[in-house]
């Protein structure tokens, strides 16, 4: 899999269980689901995005 593929599963995976923790245990998990479409929202603009440069530290390939 590439970068794009894995920050899309780790996006995903991130606001369904940050949604089921707000549901679950405490309605403050839902502060992390805004985090991360906020990081979401502000990568779009600035082409930058925290999880990218972690996965490429760990090897995952660019894509083509």
């Amino acid at each position: 899999m590439t970068i794009e593929r894995y920050l899309r599963l780790v996006a995903g995976f991130f606001v369904l269980l940050s949604l089921a923790l707000g549901w679950l245990v405490d309605p403050r998990f839902h502060w992390f689901t805004a985090f991360v479409g906020l990081n979401l929202l502000q990568s779009a603009f600035t082409n930058w995005c925290p999880m990218v440069a972690l996965l490429k530290k760990c090897g995952v390939r660019p894509c083509s």
